[in-house]
């Protein structure tokens, strides 16, 4: 299990999409609830290695992974947090298109 969370940028990105790619975009931020058990997620390289990107249709979101912390004492392990930093149409999404 892990907590999703999105970056102020992705928030706004996630508010200026049409009402349905955004449906669909919430959807997704769902299903990432359940890392790692999640298919269809790919790891980036190059410059944005440590990052990955999920899509539906024409739409991406990149987040990259705060890892869950282990037990402290009588403190239970914290789950993962996935940060979300960016959503968008694929045309450009990574800055070299």
């Amino acid at each position: 299990m892990a907590i999703v969370r999105l970056t102020p940028v992705a928030r706004e990105q996630l508010a200026k999409l049409p009402k349905t790619i955004k449906a669909r975009v919430v959807k997704r931020l769902e299903r990432l609830e359940s890392w790692p058990q999640v298919s269809g997620v790919k790891a980036l390289s190059g410059d944005l290695a440590g990052f990955y990107r999920d899509r539906t249709g024409d739409y991406r979101v990149q987040f990259y992974i705060q890892p869950a912390r282990p037990v402290e004492g009588d403190k239970p392990a914290e789950p993962a947090v996935l940060m979300v930093d960016k959503i968008g149409h694929r045309d450009g999404f990574y800055g070299d298109e």
